[in-house]
């Protein structure tokens, strides 16, 4: 056991986001999905428990397997109380061995519990916001602030969704499982867009102290590549493909102390060619077949991004056309304001403002902090100090993020003075 700490709390909270889905996936394999309720019971308790024992005796050495021995060991003791079969109790008791894992990951051929868990709640029953908030909130340990902010809807809504998918599943309405066969492919689409918001919520963290989390986008990008290897589907490689683009790109997002750095001033000599290789390489992987998903569009404007020689060379035509494409195909205001944003790079900042100022009445984007960012910028770069300051000050008080609101505080010092 390492010394006691005075960060205990910090570490628990860190944990509770990284382990705490691997954990409720991992009993709800043995208890079965039926009993989701009690498995993120025990993982509650688990991370209670810890905060109280590594504050009196120290954080052990491997946090995370501390966890999962006591969520195993309080899952045992349920199985005790409530008289289940001996059955979950052998299987609670000792982790599976390479002959039984056929059995207890079915015929879905999936070798891992947060895949098998995803396909689980996407349930073709669920309706399609709240499965969503089901796996924003069970499986990416986000909390409803979280889901809100990924589903750009408000908090009392997200919490209305998560309620009414629980009690589908609590009353019997329906029953949670692995699917296997053709039903995979039939979820394929929601689970994709899972590991999205999943990578976008890492990719740009809407709370706490960090820009990026890269935990999050970690496990996305984990969860994805198993999917390539299980589903060889142009959708499946094309997702994969955005994410190492955008992961290509981590080291140049932050500068000194973990402050936001815009994109035009990141220095491209520390994006990771190696990711971005294994992207073009995805992204010719998904080039089979006819159809276009929006994750071949956005991949592709991310490799346009990564492959252009310098900011100024950048096809901003071509990736305004994409965005375009991408957003007849799913028409929503967050798409017509990266237009916009392109746009003041083509017809300059007096066109996009005027392509934006119409979204304020967008009820999506009534509280999204990019938005008032955008606009703050725009009117910086068209000589407009106080609508610049007005615009920030909006996005000031809108995001939670501690790095996005020292960044337009900065901004707004900069423009006063």
């Amino acid at each position: 056991m390492s010394e006691g700490s005075p960060d205990v709390g910090v570490l628990v909270d860190h944990l509770f986001r990284s382990e705490y889905p691997k954990l409720v996936a991992v009993l709800t394999r043995h208890f079965g999905f039926e009993n989701l309720a009690v498995a993120e019971d025990l993982v509650q308790e688990t991370l209670v428990a810890a905060m109280h024992h590594w504050s009196v005796n120290g954080v052990p050495d491997v946090p995370a397997a501390w966890l999962m021995a006591v969520a195993k060991r309080k899952a045992l003791n349920h199985v005790k109380r409530t008289g289940r079969k001996q059955r979950a109790h052998d299987r609670i008791g000792r982790e599976p061995a390479a002959e039984q894992q056929a059995e207890v990951f079915l015929e879905s051929d999936l070798e891992d519990s947060m895949l098998r868990m995803i396909f689980a709640c996407c349930h073709p029953d669920l309706a399609p916001p709240d499965r969503l908030a089901l796996v924003l909130k069970i499986l990416c340990g986000f909390g409803s602030a979280e889901v809100a902010r990924a589903l750009l809807i408000g908090e009392e809504a997200a919490n209305k969704r998560l309620y009414r998918a629980r009690k589908l599943i609590s009353d019997g309405g329906i029953a949670l499982e692995a699917p296997g066969g053709a039903e995979l492919d039939g979820r394929l689409g929601a689970v994709l867009q899972s590991l999205y918001l999943l990578y976008n919520e890492g990719y740009s963290a809407t709370g706490g102290d960090e820009l990026i989390r890269k935990d999050l986008c970690l496990e996305a990008m984990r969860l994805c590549r198993l999917l390539t290897l299980r589903f060889s589907q142009p959708p499946v490689h094309a997702l994969m493909a955005l994410m190492c683009f955008h992961t290509a790109r981590f080291d140049s997002r932050l500068g000194n102390g973990g402050t936001v750095v815009l994109f035009h001033e990141q220095d491209r000599s520390t994006w990771n060619t190696d990711l971005i290789r294994a992207g073009m390489w995805q992204l010719s992987e998904a080039a089979q077949g006819d159809a276009v998903s929006r994750w071949h569009l956005e991949a592709s404007i991310a490799a346009m991004h990564c492959t252009a020689p310098s900011y100024a060379q950048t096809d901003w035509s071509g990736i305004r056309g994409m965005y375009r494409q991408l957003n007849a195909l799913h028409p929503n205001p967050v798409l017509r304001l990266n237009v916009a944003i392109i746009t003041a790079e083509i017809e300059g900042p007096e066109v996009a403002i005027s392509q934006i100022e119409p979204l304020r009445g967008e009820r999506k984007l009534a509280r999204y902090p990019l938005l008032y960012a955008t606009l703050g910028e725009l009117h910086r770069r068209a000589g407009r100090a106080g609508d610049a300051c007005l615009n920030l000050e909006k996005a000031l008080a809108l995001t939670s993020s501690s790095r996005e609101r020292a960044f337009y505080q900065e901004r707004l010092a900069a423009l006063s003075a």
